[in-house]
């Protein structure tokens, strides 16, 4: 006891000081069991206490039985023992819960009293907790094989879900991580089974789901083999009931890979192992073989899955299907009673009278207000209208093969239509009639078909009023046009194709502001018109408000990505606005979504040549040359870029094409003859002009040319020319003389006719636009395609019309009554190079010898 003692010094430095003699204490001993047995009975007749060091009888039996346990408790045991008093020197037992050291027992077995151990002054405290916390619950250990086991099933649960949210999400690649990680997860886990000798009770259910997802996250990643030999591993186990159903989505992966008659045989085998309770199953699966045999060009095989299907459990898709086999054989009958069951399929949708609340129960109002959009009434309404849609196009394929005529086959059609629960389809039929015949150009029968609409109620006549107001704008009778205009937006102010064409006929008569606001109007009504957004960007171009026909145009870009209309105008406006870097840059889009267009080609060749880069401009004309050899501006530009580079052989190709195109011209014969001269091929030159005298005899220019060439050369023609020049000279002043004298008195008429004519030269180019068809043909602005001859290509024609002739190398001699001069089309040739060491003598010395033929050239 002493060894105990001390230890408990050791632990707690201050322990005994509270310690007492338990004798002494007298406030407790009417609550004392013991000691009330004692004085009551002879119990308290027992000898007096004779061991000289308590606790060595019954008190070490004591203490070694309530906190003898020191491997879990430790020191705190040691320092307990050493505080508890001497129990021979008091007769309260000590309690249950405090000699187990254990919590109060929760049954009634055993009492919760005193034990003989408990010191004399302590109070009453069955469940321990004066003696400190009691010790914490054991957890169930992880070590155990079952508890490893749930651990690893949770997580491959958790993983086929997190692969299926990730499919939800749209990232397949990581459904597919997950899936394959759920996998290797599982094959732990049967492992882990089988090593604790529980092999019988492996979970096939999750075995299950492990496979399937697996399988199908493969065949959405179109990791087809994949998925095959997955679902083969489940189809092949003959513990996975139902399995064999999961034929139907390997079926579908040999559709996908289009090996047909292989997914027919799976649908197949997966039909015979559906039983006929799972009938919609059953319907499913022999659509699908409907569908396989279409894709085949088995018709008539199709044709049998789809009646079956139509007489056990009619559907839309399966309806129109059948039309569509019924219309590849040509069968009109069969096609007119597949067109007649397709409009008897139920679509299960309730009455829209449920959604007309009563007036006078608010409570009812608010509720039916809350379920008319609801998602219930969304998918009602889709269905409704896959209906419709399936509907229509039937009758617009079989009406043409149905009956003689098409309009005939459309009169059925509509009767039918009428006598159904698709009663509001037959003004739609009777519309794409009309659409039908001007498909036909036969535009009087379709306007005849679309007045029958006008005491039509306001959403058809609207409809119809729209149609035929388009119809007399390309007609280009704009009264008609603005009446049906106006028809239209009676019946429906808020049409937006009407409010365009009320614009476009406002627009014509070059009234922009009314027109925009039209324009304006349409697009408050549906922010997506794509015509009214791209009409307002025209009427601000006409407006000179090019800033905000701009903002419409890239508005309109972002919409339609592609349009070619859309990027030429914005190229247009940013060349209007003087940023050609800005024009080039969204020209150069333009060619990306129309790379052979001739004319956005030549544009851009027109403003590098702008810019100044030449070899940049001359590979764009080339290209807008070699798709449309026939545009004269681009022949223009090209023959003068190879005179300028001194290469006139070249050019002679390009106005030898221009004289083609234009016959009538003389200057590109004239500019033919001068490139064979500055070729000095002068005798291929003198037979040109000969030629072109022959075509156009009172050309004086040619006949200068002849004279100048024939009395250089010597030749003897060289009286006969000079004296038709004479002669046309003399003509040409009479005929001015004459134009001066009815002129005279209107000087100032003169001065505007002369500025006029003056300008002929100049000749303005209509540039069509980029070959494709505008977003409206009443909207085309001719404005924004248009563009005259190039202001280099004007100096560039007026140089070679008007530089002198002192400067053409063929002036040895002349006539000197004979006004010979000319104007070389070509402009002056570029200077000899000076090669002589020795600079020449001055020309005076032999200007007055005459030259021989010896030195004329060949």
């Amino acid at each position: 006891m002493e060894h105990v003692h001390l230890a408990a010094e050791e632990d707690d430095l201050y322990s005994g000081y509270n310690d007492y003699n338990p004798t002494f204490d007298s406030e407790e001993l009417d609550n004392d069991a013991g000691f009330q047995q004692a004085v009551r009975t002879s119990h308290g007749r027992r000898p007096p206490i004779t061991a000289k060091f308590p606790g060595t009888a019954i008190g070490g039996r004591a203490l070694g039985t309530s906190f003898g346990v020191e491997s879990r408790f430790g020191s705190e045991s040691r320092l307990l023992k050493s505080r508890m008093p001497m129990a021979s020197s008091m007769g309260r037992p000590m309690t249950g819960a405090v000699q187990d050291g254990a919590a109060r027992p929760m049954t009634a077995v055993r009492a919760a009293g005193y034990s003989s151990a408990m010191t004399r002054g302590s109070t009453f405290d069955p469940l321990g907790q004066s003696k400190g916390p009691a010790p914490p619950l054991e957890g169930k250990s992880e070590d155990t094989p079952d508890e490893k086991v749930k651990i690893l099933e949770k997580k491959v649960n958790d993983l086929i879900e997190e692969s299926c949210l990730a499919h939800g999400h749209g990232d397949l690649q990581l459904s597919l991580d997950r899936a394959k990680e759920a996998g290797r997860k599982e094959r732990a886990l049967v492992r882990q089974r089988e090593q604790s000798g529980n092999a019988d009770h492996i979970n096939l259910d999750l075995t299950y789901s492990v496979l399937f997802n697996l399988a199908t996250q493969y065949a959405n990643n179109d990791m087809y083999a994949e998925a095959l030999n997955t679902y083969q591993v489940i189809v092949k186990n003959k513990m996975f009931s139902n399995a064999g159903r999961l034929k139907v989505n390997m079926a579908n992966i040999y559709f996908k890979q289009k090996n047909y008659p292989k997914a027919i045989k799976l649908y197949r085998m997966a039909l015979d192992q559906i039983s006929n309770s799972h009938k919609e199953m059953r319907i499913k699966i022999m659509q699908n073989i409907g569908v396989v045999f279409i894709r085949m060009g088995q018709y008539s095989d199709a044709i049998t899955s789809f009646e079956h299907i139509m007489s056990e459990s009619p559907n839309i898709k399966t309806g129109f299907n059948l039309i569509l086999c019924y219309y590849a054989i040509g069968d009109r009958e069969r096609m007119k009673k597949a067109f007649q069951k397709l409009i008897c399929v139920p679509l299960g949708i309730d009455e829209e009278d449920k959604y007309i609340p009563p007036n006078d129960d608010t409570h009812a109002n608010l509720v039916i207000e809350a379920i008319k959009n609801d998602k219930l009434h969304q998918m009602e309404r889709e269905r409704k209208a896959l209906a419709e849609k399936f509907i229509m196009t039937s009758a617009k394929l079989i009406a043409p093969a149905i009956e003689a005529t098409f309009a005939a086959g459309f009169d059925w059609c509509v009767d039918m239509v009428k006598s159904s629960q698709y009663v509001e389809l037959a003004n739609d039929l009777e519309i794409n009639k009309a659409i039908t015949y001007l498909r036909q150009r036969d535009f009087n029968q379709a306007v005849e078909t679309l007045k029958t609409f006008e005491k039509k109620d306001s959403r058809v006549k609207s409809a119809a009023a729209t149609n035929l107001s388009f119809l007399y704008f390309l007609e280009k009778d704009y009264d008609q046009a603005d009446r049906y205009a106006d028809l239209a937006m009676t019946a429906d102010r808020y049409n937006p194709a009407a409010l365009i064409n009320k614009g476009n006929t406002v627009f014509v008569k070059k009234d922009y502001e009314k027109a925009a606001e039209f324009y304006k109007e349409a697009l408050r009504n549906d922010s997506s018109c794509t015509e009214a957004l791209y009409n307002l960007g025209l009427t601000y171009k006409r407006l000179g408000r090019l800033e905000e026909s701009l903002d419409c145009f890239l508005k309109l870009h972002a919409i339609l990505r592609n349009s070619a209309q859309v990027m030429w105008q914005l190229a247009n406006l940013f060349e209007m606005l003087e940023d050609p870097h800005q024009a080039i840059e969204w020209l150069m889009q333009l060619i990306t979504v129309t790379p052979t267009d001739p004319q956005v080609l030549a544009k851009l060749g027109e403003l590098y040549d702008s810019e100044g880069d030449k070899s940049q401009a001359f590979q764009y004309y080339q290209e807008s040359f070699r798709y449309f050899p026939s545009n004269i501006d681009v022949i223009e530009w090209l023959g003068a870029y190879y005179i300028d580079t001194q290469f006139c052989e070249k050019a002679i190709q390009y106005f030898e094409r221009a004289t083609l195109i234009q016959p009538t011209q003389v200057k590109w014969q004239l500019m033919v003859a001068s490139c064979y001269r500055r070729s000095g091929n002068y005798q291929k030159a003198l037979e040109t002009y000969k030629d072109i005298h022959r075509k156009f005899p009172e050309n004086v220019e040619c006949l200068r040319f002849l004279v100048r060439l024939c009395t250089d050369m010597g030749m003897k023609e060289v009286q006969d020319y000079a004296t038709k020049l004479k002669k046309v000279e003399k003509m040409k002043e009479i005929r001015e003389q004459r134009v001066k004298s009815a002129r005279e008195g209107s000087a100032r008429g003169t001065r505007r006719e002369g500025s006029a004519s003056s300008e002929v030269d100049i000749k303005a180019v209509s540039h069509p636009e980029p070959k494709h068809s505008p977003l409206l043909d009443q909207g085309r602005d001719s404005g924004h395609s248009s563009h005259g001859t190039s202001a280099k290509g004007e100096r560039l024609s007026a140089k070679m019309r008007a530089l002198p002739g002192s400067n053409e190398p063929y002036e040895a001699s002349s006539q000197r009554d004979i006004d010979a001069s000319y104007v070389d089309p070509l402009g002056a040739p570029m200077e000899r190079p000076k090669t002589a060491a020795k600079k020449r003598n001055e020309d005076d010395d032999f200007a007055d010898e005459e030259l021989g033929d010896d030195l004329l050239p060949e």
